[in-house]
Formats: C-alpha cells, structure tokens, sequence
C-alpha cells in the first residue's frame, strides 16, 4: 500500500514534533547552588571559586545529576541566607537545622556532615571550672562571646542569656577575624565547629599572624549539628524542586554509604 505525499508530510511531522518533544524533556536545567564564602575547610572560596568538604561533597552527588547542570556559588553567609528568604535562590549550604528560626528554608536535605560546637577562650578568661570543661552557657556569664555573622549556633539558653543582658554576642564576618579579636582580647570567647576554628588557628600561624606557641584553651563542648542543603520554601522560580530534593537525598545517602565522604574529609584534615 503506497503512501500519499500528504500522509508522508504528516507522519514526517509527527516524528519531528516527537523528537523535539524528547529532546525538550531530556533538555539540561542550570541551576545555582550557594555556599558559604568563609567557613574553612568545610566551604570556602579561592579566587571566587567554591572549595572546602562540603563543595566537594556535593560535586559527587551533582555528577550523578546530569539532567541538572548546577554551579556552585560562593557568598557570605548572611547574603545566602538572604537570598533563599526573598525566594532569589534556590540553596544554600552548609546551615544547620534551625526551622524556628529560618521558616523561609524547606526543606532541609538529608543529613551531610556532623559537627561539633565549641568553645575556645583567649589564656586570660577565668573560668569557674578550671579543672574540666565549663557549662555552657552559665559559667560565660559576663563575657563577650565572638561568633560569625548569621550563624545561629550556641542554643536556645546561651541567646536567651544574651537577650537578658547576662552575656555579649559579637558577630565578625569569618573564623579568621573571630579568632585574630579573640587574640587581641577584644572578645574573650569564640564559639563554632572546633574543626573549623582549629583549622584556621594552624593557618594563620602557617602565615605569621599567630605565634606558634600561642595557645587558645578548649573552654566548653555546646552541641553536635548536622550541615545541610537548605532550599528556599518559595518554590514559585524553580519547578525541579521537588524531583531535584528527592534525588540528591538518594544519591547523598549512597555516597555516605561508599566511603566518598570520608574521603573527601581526609584530604583536608590529614
């Protein structure tokens, strides 16, 4: 049975539109990713671009996410946060949990890392528990607590004493000019992830700002928290929302599960 040159234009048509049809839903989503700016070694940024456990982390998962074609963004923390409030972003990483707080972040991703809250003190602070580890955060009564801006670690009893005038929380930028006021006495303590502060001491002693035999005592343990993907709850700019979260939690939990992680922490704390 022959075909008319019409049917032929038809069928022809109908494989093209087809085909575009299938191009267009296997067609790559940009999307942007923001990190932190100045959280060494878990996010950073070198000559603008994003580096640090998380970072590397995360390109893991996003390798396994072709459909998406995803550019990792570093910025200050505070403006990140910013961003994912106005609905401008998509996701910011690495914020703790904290859904009281930052309603305009939903969902969290699963879990990624875990770290522990510290707190370091200059030499000079006297501490009721000299013995062992001070509590948190009673024995702090009466001094002024350094921590990074945005950041809103320490618990709800530490912001509570904060608010009632019984200590001072001063906000710097990054761990680098926390730890160099701390040095200088203008804070007494400085509170983050002891993986963190403890990289950045080695650092700056690396490049002279600290003496080497300068010491800052370990003064309280505060909390374990987990790092996220957090992703802004205004979802109306980014329909992949949904089936993007699901599958970077899949692959996530894979990963952690095949030793990547660990990996990826060892090459920047060994």
């Amino acid at each position: 049975m022959e075909i008319s040159t019409k049917a032929k234009i038809t069928l022809v048509s109908v494989l093209y539109l087809n085909a575009a049809h299938l191009m267009a839903s296997e067609e790559v989503i940009p999307v942007t990713i923001y990190s932190d700016d100045a959280y060494p070694p878990y996010s950073y940024q070198i000559q603008g671009n994003a580096v640090g456990i998380y970072p590397d982390i995360l390109r893991h998962v996003f390798d396994q996410m072709p459909q998406y074609r995803v550019t990792i963004k570093p910025v200050p923390f505070v403006r990140g946060l910013r961003l994912l409030e106005t609905g401008k972003g998509f996701a910011l990483f690495p914020p703790y949990y904290y859904e009281n707080r930052r309603p305009y972040i939903h969902p969290y991703s699963k879990p990624i890392l875990k770290e522990q809250v510290v707190v370091y003190c200059h030499n000079e602070v006297m501490l009721k528990n000299v013995a062992e580890l001070a509590k948190w955060p009673e024995d702090f009564y009466g001094l002024t607590i350094g921590i990074n801006a945005a950041f809103s670690i320490g618990g709800d009893a530490f912001w509570m004493a904060a608010h009632d005038g019984k200590l001072k929380i001063e906000e710097a930028k990054d761990n680098q000019e926390n730890i160099l006021k701390m040095r200088a006495k203008r804070v007494d303590c400085y509170i983050n992830d002891r993986l963190s502060i403890a990289w950045e001491i080695k650092r700056l002693k690396d490049v002279g700002r600290i003496d080497h035999s300068e010491y800052f005592p370990l003064a309280a343990y505060v909390s374990e928290e987990y790092g996220y993907l957090g992703y802004s709850a205004y979802a109306e700019r980014f329909p992949f929302k949904e089936p993007f979260t699901t599958q970077f939690d899949q692959i996530l939990q894979r990963l952690q599960g095949s030793g990547i992680v660990e990996q990826v922490i060892s090459s920047y704390v060994d």
